[in-house]
């Protein structure tokens, strides 16, 4: 992989997990670094998809493509948070 598809890898990663964020309701509870991570594998799980759909290559902007990535990268997200608010503890308040 040469440094321009890793820098555009980053950039759309970047994109999708932000994207992702954006559709869900209410904060999420997880970092920059956690959304590039998700995003960039919704990004790549989204394009094989759209790919295997037959929809992978469009003329103009591929929007079922992006569509598939950005709903992957909500569900990553959403199950990420959910996940690591599982593993913060809450302080006990005794009377």
């Amino acid at each position: 992989m040469e440094i321009s598809g890793l820098v555009s890898a980053l950039l759309i990663g970047a994109a999708v997990g932000l994207l992702g964020r954006l559709v869900l309701p209410g904060r999420q509870h997880i970092g920059v670094l956690w959304t590039l991570v998700v995003g960039i594998g919704a990004a790549l799980l989204g394009s094989l998809l759209a790919s295997l759909l037959g929809v992978g290559s469009t003329r103009g902007v591929d929007w079922i493509e992006w569509l598939f990535q950005i709903v992957l990268a909500g569900l990553g997200v959403a199950a990420l948070d959910r996940a690591l608010a599982g593993t913060e503890r809450k302080p006990r308040i005794s009377k």
